[in-house]
C-alpha cells in the first residue's frame, strides 16, 4: 500500500516516517509534505494516489480540512494531532482512526491493520460529514495534557499539574504546581480554548490561572483585585476590571 505523510513538524514527520518503516515491509511512501497547499497540488498533480493519508490537523499553513475543500481523495484518512479535544466519533468515517502524538508504534500498527483489512471499492472521503459530526452537540471535551518539546525530547505535561499559564515577550508558558516552567507552542487564546472553564480562568490578557493555584484574593488600589498565586509567580497576578464579576462567579461556582 501506498503512503502519504503529511505533517508540518519535521521532527514528528521523520519520526513516522521511520515507524512505518520499522514495522511494515509492504508499505510504501510516496510523499511526505508540510502544508495545505503542497498537499493540494500533490494530491492534483500525482498520478498514483496513496492508499492511506496519515494526516496532521494543524498545518503550517491552515487546517487539514481545507485540503478537501479543493481535491477530493478515495484514501483512507489516519489523523495525526497533539490534541485529544476532537470527537473521537468524527474520525470513524470511511474507516478514519486517529492517533495521538507522540505516537504509539502499536496504536500505528493496529490503525494501519483497520485501514488496510476496510479497503474495498472506495468512496470518497465526505469532508462535509466529518466537519459536521465535530460541530454536532457533544458534552465539551478539555486537554488532558499538553506537549512540552526541549530540544530533541517530547514531554508529556497533564493538565491537572499546571497552576497557570502566562504570556510574556510573544511566548507562552504553563508552570506547574512544583514551580516549574514550560514553554508551550500554543499562544494564549488557544490554551483558553482547550482548557476546561471550571478549573482555569483567564484573569486579564496575559495571565489564566487554575482555581486550585489561588492561595488568597485580596482588594487592590482602584478596586482591582490581586491574586496570590501557589507557586508564587515572578510577576503580579490582577484580574482586569471588566472580568472581575465573572471572575468571582467563577470563584462561586455559578
Amino acid at each position: 500500500m501506498k503512503i502519504l505523510i503529511v505533517e508540518d513538524e519535521q521532527l514528528a514527520r521523520t519520526n513516522l516516517r521511520n515507524i512505518i518503516l520499522k514495522r511494515f515491509d509492504d508499505l510504501e511512501i510516496v510523499g511526505m509534505l508540510g502544508s495545505v497547499k503542497s498537499t493540494i497540488q500533490w494530491l492534483r498533480e500525482t498520478e498514483t494516489q496513496p492508499d492511506i493519508i496519515f494526516l496532521d490537523v494543524e498545518l503550517s499553513d491552515g487546517m487539514c480540512f481545507d485540503i478537501f475543500h479543493e481535491v477530493k481523495t478515495r484514501a483512507k484518512i489516519i489523523i495525526t494531532t497533539a490534541y485529544d479535544t476532537y470527537a473521537i466519533k468524527a474520525f470513524k468515517i470511511n474507516c478514519i482512526d486517529y492517533l495521538l502524538k507522540p505516537i504509539d508504534p502499536e496504536e500505528l500498527e493496529a490503525a494501519v491493520e483497520r485501514c488496510r483489512s476496510a479497503i474495498q471499492p472506495p468512496t470518497a472521503l465526505d469532508i462535509e460529514a466529518l466537519k459536521q459530526v465535530l460541530n454536532s452537540d457533544r458534552e465539551p471535551a478539555f486537554r488532558h495534557r499538553f506537549i512540552v518539546r526541549i530540544g530533541d525530547r517530547i514531554l508529556i505535561l497533564p493538565t491537572e499539574e499546571i497552576a497557570y499559564f502566562y504570556a510574556e515577550d510573544k511566548s507562552t508558558y504553563a508552570v506547574t504546581k512544583e514551580g516549574k516552567r514550560h514553554i508551550l507552542d500554543l499562544t494564549l487564546d488557544a490554551v483558553q480554548e482547550s482548557v476546561d472553564p471550571a478549573r482555569f480562568f483567564r484573569i486579564s490578557r496575559s495571565q489564566i490561572v487554575a482555581l486550585d493555584a489561588i492561595e488568597s484574593i485580596s482588594k487592590h488600589l482602584n478596586n482591582r483585585l490581586k491574586i496570590n498565586l501557589l507557586p508564587k509567580p515572578s510577576f503580579d497576578a490582577f484580574v482586569s476590571r471588566f472580568r472581575i464579576n465573572d471572575f468571582l462567579e467563577w470563584i462561586e461556582g455559578k
